[in-house]
């Protein structure tokens, strides 16, 4: 018996998640006027499956196959760590040579960007949780961190909830649907509400943030022709960095997680290239590939517990709520990079796709421009914007509403 209760755990969320993400992709090549869900297709997929396993856990065939159980949880949980980790080493080795040396007056803008998104969701959420008396401000901080996408948000507000930690749970999977599949259709509907000419904004955009990298004309090793081992080495580095605990007051810790530590650990080794004689360049073949299967790894892994937690405690105005949260902090965001900072259309949309720690934006967003450059400014945004939610979730929890 126990034997089958590990065989279930285990193979039937392998089975259904590769069913999830063929059908997410199939549902992502749906094309509407030139706006299309692309790898958030697999999210939609998976929230629908989710939802389905909530009101059918187990399929009775003899004993029965458990298609929902918390050992089922866990092993989706885990393929959506799997697939951020790749994801996110991805972009940080892919925008690492660029990042330090391009440190110009834009960094003050993606900071204050990221800075000022999480702010307007913070402002949002304790503003809401005051006047509904009715919404707990644990359901409201759960919200704020689907909006946001924000898993590590998420896991530190869940840890300082105490009794009202499935208030939290409840939260994030209401607000995450939106909050991944509201960015995803910005990025794309934006360009097209202002007429950018995508070819040529491209064209200039690459050659504004072309930077010759000298090579120092030494040889290294190469261990093998693939980049794996550089990349897996960067995911350990990552997850080193990910784990340091540091003390915020009130017994209460900050860390960067898996997200924010490799992303950090990407940019580092994508920058330096090299440990001693030991080269650290991944292939670009490399790396689209592990980009393109974390981040659907990601939202087939974290779309079916959402999509569980989205229903055990529904409300419209929840929905409401999380569509707010998201919405207006986004859209004062590209408002202030256009108007205020003078972002290019690209820098500003992959500003606020790292504002919003969005995984999926990104996706979306590179699919959009055509050019993996854009990664640039999410990974300047992001570990500003990581921090001050994760502090503000962790904090906010413990507001006396």
């Amino acid at each position: 018996m126990y034997l089958y209760e590990v065989l279930s755990s285990l193979i039937v969320p392998i089975f259904v998640l590769f069913i999830v993400m063929a059908v997410g992709y199939a549902i992502g090549a749906i094309n509407i006027k030139g706006v299309s869900l692309g790898s958030a297709g697999v999210l939609l997929a998976a929230i629908l499956v989710g939802v389905l396993f909530s009101f059918i856990p187990t399929i009775k065939i003899g004993d029965g196959i458990v298609l929902w159980s918390k050992d089922t949880e866990k092993t989706y949980k885990l393929f959506s760590n799997i697939g951020t980790v790749l994801f996110v080493t991805s972009v940080g080795l892919i925008a690492g040579p660029k990042f330090f040396r391009s440190f110009n007056k834009s960094m003050i803008a993606y900071v204050a960007m990221g800075a000022i998104i999480i702010l307007i969701g913070v402002g949002i959420t304790v503003g809401i949780s005051a006047l509904d008396k009715d919404m707990s401000i644990a359901m409201g901080t759960g919200l704020l961190s689907g909006s946001l996408t924000s898993t590590p948000a998420f896991s530190a507000a869940r840890d300082s909830a105490g009794a009202l930690e499935q208030e939290v749970t409840a939260g994030y999977g209401i607000g995450y649907l939106y909050g991944v599949l509201g960015v995803v259709l910005f990025v794309q509907i934006m360009p097209r509400l202002l007429k950018v000419d995508i070819a040529k904004e491209r064209e200039s955009f690459v050659a504004a943030n072309t930077i010759q990298i000298q090579e120092d004309g030494k040889k290294r090793w190469t261990l093998e022709e693939f980049g794996f081992f550089p990349f897996f080495m960067t995911v350990v580095f990552g997850l080193l960095i990910g784990a340091i605990k540091i003390p915020i007051g009130g017994g209460n810790y900050f860390s960067f997680g898996s997200s924010g530590g490799t992303l950090i650990a990407g940019l580092i080794v994508g920058h330096f290239g090299h440990m001693g004689k030991i080269d650290l360049k991944v292939s670009k073949q490399t790396l689209n590939m592990m980009r393109e299967l974390g981040l659907v790894l990601f939202l087939a892994g974290a779309g079916i517990p959402g999509g569980v937690n989205f229903i055990s405690a529904f409300d419209w105005i929840y929905i409401v709520y999380g569509i707010i949260m998201a919405t207006v902090p986004m859209v004062v965001g590209f408002l202030l990079g256009k108007f205020v900072f003078k972002l290019s259309i690209f820098n500003n949309l992959g500003s606020i796709t790292g504002g919003m720690t969005s995984t999926p934006a990104l996706g979306a967003l590179i699919s959009t421009a055509g050019t993996d450059d854009v990664s640039s400014a999410y990974a300047a945004t992001y570990p500003f914007a990581l921090v001050l939610i994760v502090v503000s979730c962790n904090l906010l929890v413990l507001l006396p509403f």
